[in-house]
């Protein structure tokens, strides 16, 4: 995973409240199981005709919206079933943070753990930022400041639990995670067991 300092451009709008994973990443692609090239499948049935041309005047076929680094949306983003999936084609598109007043606790989850950083602001700000992103306007997501700036606005912080923070800023995985949380103890414990079970180590 890539790590994470900051993200600057164009913010999709995307005020609908409740767009859940099955619209972000349709139920017939599951069974691409490679990470990768995922992107090209994100929001599909809101992106494409059954014929595969574009639906004109959607918000991710519209300059410069089409692999937008932020997306702004409505409230329960990502609800729905806990296809990881979904997150997967969020990055691929080029998608680095979502900013909604909430977000499906289990795509909050695996966002954090896939480089997406969840952003969850009050439903007032949320409301600004979404005329801010269709208009355009630049936004900014700094997670070593936890801030989000809207050109030409102060700052607006937000919160990421310490240890994901941590994680994201360093592109590390789980295993780097505990690796860097708990390192000394597991080398402490196998030279505990080295001495008292050695043959587990033949």
């Amino acid at each position: 995973m890539t790590g994470f300092t900051t993200v600057t451009g164009p913010a999709a709008a995307m005020p609908e409240e409740n767009i859940d994973t099955d619209i972000i990443f349709p139920a017939r692609f599951l069974l691409l199981t490679a990470r990768e090239g995922l992107g090209k499948h994100a929001f599909h049935d809101r992106r494409y005709h059954a014929d595969g041309t574009e639906v004109a005047g959607y918000v991710l076929n519209t300059d410069p919206f089409r692999a937008p680094p932020v997306i702004v949306a409505g409230a329960n983003f990502g609800s729905g079933s806990s296809r990881e999936q979904a997150v997967w084609a969020l990055h691929g598109l080029g998608v680095r943070a979502v900013i909604a007043p909430a977000l499906g606790e289990i795509f909050h989850n695996n966002c954090l753990r896939n480089g997406v950083i969840p952003v969850i602001l009050p439903p007032e700000t949320v409301a600004q930022m979404l005329g801010c992103a269709a208009a355009g306007t630049a936004f900014t997501v700094d997670l070593e400041a936890q801030t989000v700036t809207v050109a030409g606005q102060p700052p607006t912080p937000f919160a990421i639990p310490p240890e994901r923070r941590l994680a994201l800023l360093n592109g590390w995985d789980e295993t780097d995670l505990v690796l860097a949380r708990f390192a000394d103890d597991i080398t402490a414990f196998e030279n505990t067991q080295r001495q008292t079970q050695p043959w587990l180590y033949a």
